[in-house]
C-alpha cells in the first residue's frame, strides 16, 4: 500500500528490443544513472542504480550477470563485489548495498518505477 508520503511513479525507460538480453544496460531518468538488466533466459528484469558504492564508480550496467542459487546477482566489472538484484544487498560480505527499482513490461516498452 502507498503512502501519502512516498507514490510510486512509472516512467518510461525505452523499447524492450533497445536492451541486452542477459545483460544491462545504462539509462538516465529523472537526473538519476539506472542500471537495466535483462535475464532472457530467466525472463526477468531488474533495475537498480548505476553507481557502484564501493568506489563511487557510474559501471554495474557494465558488470556480469548471473545467479547465487535463485537469487539473480550482478559483479561489479572493477572491484568483483557482487549485488542481489532483487534485494541490493551485497553478497561480497560488505556492509554496503545498493538501490533496485520494480520494472514492468507493456506493450514492448519498459517502465522503471522512481519513488517521489
Amino acid at each position: 500500500m502507498e503512502t501519502l508520503a512516498t507514490s510510486t511513479s512509472w516512467k518510461l525507460a525505452c523499447r524492450v528490443e533497445d536492451t541486452i538480453a542477459n545483460g544491462g544496460v545504462c539509462l538516465k531518468l529523472e537526473n538519476q544513472q539506472i542500471a537495466l538488466f535483462y535475464f532472457k533466459r530467466r525472463n526477468e528484469w531488474y533495475a537498480t542504480q548505476n553507481e557502484c558504492p564501493h568506489k563511487r564508480q557510474m559501471i554495474l550496467s557494465r558488470g556480469m550477470i548471473g545467479s547465487l542459487g535463485d537469487s539473480p546477482k550482478v559483479a561489479c566489472p572493477f572491484h568483483k563485489k557482487t549485488f542481489a538484484l532483487d534485494t541490493g544487498e551485497c553478497l561480497s560480505g560488505d556492509e554496503c548495498a545498493i538501490k533496485t527499482y520494480p520494472v514492468k513490461i507493456e506493450d514492448g516498452l519498459v517502465y522503471i518505477a522512481l519513488n517521489n
